[in-house]
Order: C-alpha cells, then structure tokens, then sequence
C-alpha cells in the first residue's frame, strides 16, 4: 500500500522532515518513490518556510489511491488538499492526577460534594489542635 508519509532528516534534536510517497513497508528513513515536499517543525507557523509542497504531484498520488499518515493529513487539511481529518483522542497525561481528577470532578457536577468532604477535615483540625 503507498503511504504520504513524513521522513526525517536533519541532526540530533533539529528535525526537518520530507514528505514522500513510499510503500508502507518501506522504513521510514529508507526507500521512497518521490520527494512530495518538506515540513520543518522548528519553524513558527506563520512562517511559509515551514512547510513546502508540490500540489500537482500531491493530487496525483492521492488519486493513486495513497493514504496519507495521520500528520501529513493534517499538514494536507490545513493547505486545502484534502478535508481537515477528525480531531483525535488527546488524552491529558501531561497534567497531575490530582488536577485532572478535579476537572472531571467539577465536569460531572460532583463539584458540591468535595467542598463539603473537605469542610469535615477543615473541622476536624481545630479540634485535633485543641486536644493538643
């Protein structure tokens, strides 16, 4: 099956990435079939020089029926090749347990019950300090 697909290149921690057609079993360094354009992530996006693409060769592969990868469909959407794809599952990983338990807490309308649980323990330390 082809594939547009990102290839990366440039050094250690600077990327720059070709955009190629390439059989799917091809690694993805390794063999490809044509150089389609470049995208480099370091850019700002308002830039122009961050991405670069051939819209004939483009349009032609597509029509061969190559399926492009998740991120170059969305570089594709973005310059109006093909529709936008779906936004995907972005799991919040990045944020503490703690927090995200108290954004889906506050989601769910269980935000009432918290302040009340911890009004007990607010109560429960004047008196352990008067024991004192």
């Amino acid at each position: 099956m082809l594939k547009l697909r990102l290839s990366r290149g440039g050094t250690k921690k600077r990327p720059v990435y070709k955009i190629v057609v390439a059989e799917s079993k091809f690694a993805r360094d390794g063999r490809f079939i044509e150089k389609l354009g470049f995208f480099n992530p370091l850019l700002p996006k308002e830039k122009k020089e961050r991405i670069g693409l051939e819209s004939e060769r483009i349009k032609y592969w597509l029509s061969q029926g190559a399926q492009p990868t998740t991120r170059v469909a969305r570089i594709l959407g973005e310059n109006n090749f093909i529709s936008m794809p779906a936004a995907g599952n972005n799991p919040k990983k990045a944020i503490p347990k703690k927090e995200r338990k108290k954004e889906e807490a506050s989601k769910e309308g269980v935000a009432e019950a918290k302040p009340a649980a911890e009004a007990k323990k607010e109560e429960a330390k004047p008196a352990a300090e008067a024991k004192k």
